[in-house]
C-alpha cells in the first residue's frame, strides 16, 4: 500500500519538512562547531612570543631552578649613560598608548643566573629579599602584563639594588643581551646603593645606555630631573621593629643624632652642641662594649648607656640626619617612621620622591656650612609647626617608605604621571594624608561656570560671647532662601554656648562647632558639616545686611564660583612716603580686597587655606588675632589670578576689583 505523494508549491515534499524550533536548533549547533574549528586552527598557527609566555613569579619558579645565560667576553657593553636624557628625548611614549584606565603596563623580564664564560656569577648576591619583594609587588599590581607586545616600561630581573656586590662590566653585558633592550628604552633599574670605595659615586656605576635610574643616592650632579627617579634607601628595620605610631608633641629630646661612623669633624662639631646645650641634645654613637651581630646594630651608647634602636628616636622632636660615605642614608627611614622630624645636612642630596613630595612639610633641610646654628634655627620653628612636621613624616613614611612595596608603586605611580598628566595625581593626593577629605572637594578652577542651584550654601558664623547680636545675625540669614545649613563656630573655651532652648527657631539644621582652641583661622577650617560648595563666612556683629542682599551675594557668586564675593572693601597699596605696604578702610572707589566677616567662597578654598597656606602666615594670623582676611584674599587671588568682587549694597549693585 503506497502512501499518497503530496505535492507543495515548490514540487513533491520528498522528507517531511522540519520543525522550526529544530531547525534553530540545529544551525546554531552546526555553528558553534565550526567557530570552535576556526578558534583552534587560529590557536595552532597564529605566532606566539616566547617572552609573553614566561609570566614572572618567584613562586613558581626558584632562582635556583632559573636558566643559567653565559656572557660571551666580545659581547657589547652599552654607554656609561646620557645625562642630556628626558622623557620626550630617551623615552617612547607612543609604546604606552591610550588606555580607559591611564595606566602603564609594566613587563619583568623572566629569572636568568647570569654568568661569565667561566662560569662565575656577575653577582654575589644573586637576588636579595629586597629585590624579590620589590618585583613580586610589581607583579601583583594593576601595572603589570606578561605580554610583552603591550609593556611600556621594563624591569630587568637582574638585582642592582646593591653596587658591591656586582660586577661592574659583567652586569653592563646582561643588561644589553636582555631581548627589548634597545639602548636601554623604556627600561628601569632600581638602585639603593650607588658607588664604591674610595669614590662612592651617587648614581649606579654600571653602563646603562638610557635606561631610567630609580636611585637611592643622587645629587644635583648625577640626577636628570625628569626623568630619572629619586628613591629612598630602604631600611630593613622596617619590617622587623614595630613603632607605635607616637601623638606629635614636645619629646624627652629636643635634638637626637644616631648615625654611627660619620666623618670627625661632624661629631666634633656635634660634641660641641652638646656642652652648649646640655640635656636637650643627645649624642649616640656605636656600642664598643657589645659584640657585632643583630644586637649591636639595633642598640645606640653615649657614655656606657645604651639605648634600643630604632624605639630611642622617638624621644626626639628633630633627629640628625647627615650625610655618609654615601648620599643616601637608611636612617631617614627609621626617623620618619618614629615621626621625628629629619634634620637633613647633605648638600646637593636629591631628597626621595621629592618631584612629588613636599619635604618642607616633614623636615629642615639645613645647609652643613650651618651645622653650627642647628640648634639655633630648630629652636625659632614653632611648637604647632613641629606638630605638623612630625605627623607628616610618620605620613611620609606610611605612604612612600615603609615597605619595597610601597618604594616600587610609588616609583611607577611617579612616572605614570608623567605619561598621563591629565590623570596625575595632585599635590594634595601626594602630600596630605587621607584624613584630609579631598575626594569630598572639587576644584572651582574646574567647574562649570555656573554651579547648581539646588544646594543653596552654609553660613558659617564666628563667634566668642555676643550672644544678642548672635541671634540676630542667625535670624536674619535664616530668611534667605537659599540658606542650606547654619554652622556656628563657637570660639570660647571658657564658656558654653548657650542652651538649645534660648537659640532662635530656624527652618534649616543649625549645628554648633566648638573649637580647641581661640583661633581666627577657625573660621576656615574645612569642617565635614560643611556639604554645600559655597560658604557664606559671616561675624557674630554683622547685623547691618539684609536677607535680599545676602541672597544677591549668592547669586552673584554662582556666576563666579572661583572668586570671593563680599561686602565691606579694602584697598592695599604702596606707600612711597613710608616705604611699605599700606592697607587703606576709607570709602574710596578703588577695592583690591574684601573682608571674610562677610563674603561667599567655594569650600575648596578652606582646605588650601588649612593645609597648603604656609605654615608662617597661618601662625602669625592666630598670634595676632588679626588680618585673617587679607590671608584669605592674597590666598584667593595666588591661586585664580583673580580679583575679588565686592557688593556695594542696597542698590544690589558690583565692583568687579
Amino acid at each position: 500500500m503506497c502512501a499518497s505523494v503530496k505535492y507543495g508549491s515548490r514540487g513533491p515534499a520528498l522528507i517531511p519538512r522540519m520543525k522550526t524550533k529544530h531547525r534553530i536548533y540545529y544551525i546554531t549547533l552546526f555553528s558553534v562547531v565550526l567557530l570552535g574549528l576556526i578558534a583552534t586552527g587560529m590557536f595552532q598557527f597564529w605566532p606566539h612570543s616566547i617572552e609573553s609566555s614566561a609570566e614572572w613569579s618567584l613562586d613558581r619558579r626558584s632562582v635556583h631552578d632559573a636558566p643559567l645565560v653565559r656572557i660571551p667576553m666580545s659581547s657589547p657593553i652599552p654607554e656609561r649613560g646620557d645625562l642630556s636624557c628626558r622623557m620626550h628625548t630617551c623615552f617612547d611614549v607612543y609604546r604606552c598608548g591610550y588606555n580607559p584606565k591611564n595606566k602603564i603596563k609594566v613587563y619583568i623580564y623572566p629569572l636568568q643566573r647570569f654568568v661569565d664564560e667561566v662560569g662565575v656569577p656577575i653577582s654575589s648576591t644573586g637576588l636579595s629579599r629586597e629585590y624579590n619583594d620589590l618585583l613580586s609587588a610589581i607583579s601583583d599590581s594593576d601595572f603589570y602584563t606578561d605580554d610583552v607586545t603591550r609593556a611600556c616600561l621594563f624591569i630587568p630581573s637582574t638585582d642592582v639594588l646593591n653596587q658591591n656586590s656586582l660586577r661592574i662590566r659583567e652586569t653592563a653585558q646582561a643588561l644589553a643581551m636582555l631581548p627589548r633592550w634597545d639602548k636601554g628604552m623604556n627600561h628601569l633599574l632600581f638602585n639603593m646603593l650607588p658607588g664604591g670605595p674610595p669614590d662612592y659615586n651617587t648614581a649606579l656605576d654600571v653602563p646603562r645606555d638610557r635606561a631610567l635610574l630609580a636611585g637611592g643616592g643622587f645629587s644635583t650632579w648625577t640626577y636628570r630631573q625628569g626623568y630619572d627617579v629619586s628613591i629612598p634607601v630602604y631600611s630593613p628595620l622596617s619590617a622587623e621593629v614595630d613603632l607605635p605610631e607616637r601623638q606629635p608633641g614636645p619629646r624627652r629630646y629636643f635634638i637626637l643624632s644616631s648615625q654611627t661612623a660619620i666623618h670627625r669633624e661632624y661629631r666634633v662639631e656635634l660634641e660641641r652642641l652638646k656642652e652648649e646645650n646640655g640635656e636637650a641634645l643627645l649624642l649616640l654613637d656605636k656600642c664598643s662594649n657589645l659584640s657585632q651581630g643583630l644586637a649591636s646594630v639595633r642598640k645606640r651608647c653615649y657614655k656606657g648607656q645604651v639605648y634600643d634602636y630604632p624605639q630611642i628616636l622617638q624621644e626626639s622632636s628633630f633627629c640628625v640626619v647627615l650625610r655618609g660615605a654615601r648620599l643616601g642614608q637608611a636612617t631617614l627611614s627609621d626617623v620618619l617612621q618614629a615621626g621625628c622630624v629629619p634634620v637633613i645636612m647633605a648638600d646637593s642630596y636629591i631628597l626621595p620622591f621629592s618631584e612629588v613630595l613636599d619635604w618642607k612639610r616633614a623636615s629642615v633641610v639645613i645647609p652643613e656650612e650651618k651645622l653650627p646654628e642647628m640648634y639655633t634655627i630648630l629652636k625659632s620653628i614653632p611648637h604647632r609647626q613641629v606638630e605638623e612636621m612630625q605627623r607628616q613624616a610618620r605620613w611620609f613614611w606610611e605612604a612612600y617608605f615603609s615597605s619595597m612595596k610601597a618604594i616600587g608603586m610609588t616609583t611607577l605611580q611617579i612616572i605614570n604621571d608623567r605619561i598621563y598628566p591629565y590623570a596625575a595625581r595632585t599635590y594634595e593626593e601626594w602630600n596630605n594624608p587621607s584624613v584630609v577629605k579631598w575626594s569630598s572637594v572639587n576644584s572651582p578652577l574646574f567647574l562649570p561656570l555656573i554651579p547648581p542651584r539646588s544646594p543653596g550654601f552654609t553660613a558659617v558664623v564666628l563667634t566668642y560671647d555676643r550672644i544678642e547680636s548672635l541671634f540676630r545675625v542667625i535670624t536674619e540669614i535664616s530668611k534667605v532662601s537659599s540658606l542650606a545649613k547654619l554652622l556656628v563656630v563657637w570660639n570660647n573655651q571658657n564658656k558654653s554656648p548657650p542652651e538649645e532652648s534660648l537659640w532662635p527657631k530656624v527652618t534649616v539644621p543649625l549645628k554648633v562647632v566648638r573649637t580647641k582652641e581661640n583661633k581666627l583661622s577657625n573660621r576656615f577650617f574645612p569642617f565635614d558639616e560643611i556639604e554645600t560648595e559655597a560658604v557664606l563666612a559671616i561675624d557674630d556683629d554683622i547685623i547691618m545686611l539684609t536677607s535680599d542682599e545676602l541672597q544677591f551675594g549668592y547669586e552673584v557668586w554662582r556666576e563666579f564660583p572661583d572668586r570671593l564675593v563680599g561686602y565691606p572693601g579694602r584697598l592695599h597699596l604702596w606707600d612711597h612716603e613710608m616705604g611699605k605696604w599700606k592697607y587703606e578702610s576709607e570709602w574710596t572707589n578703588e577695592v583690591s580686597m574684601v573682608l571674610t566677616g562677610a563674603a561667599f567662597y567655594h569650600k575648596y578654598f578652606n582646605y588650601l587655606y588649612t593645609y597648603k597656606m604656609p605654615g608662617d602666615i597661618k601662625n602669625w594670623v592666630d598670634a595676632h588675632m588679626n588680618c585673617e582676611d587679607i590671608a584669605m584674599n592674597f590666598l584667593v587671588a595666588n591661586i585664580t589670578g583673580k580679583a575679588p568682587i565686592k557688593h556695594l549694597g542696597f542698590n544690589n549693585s558690583l565692583v568687579l576689583s
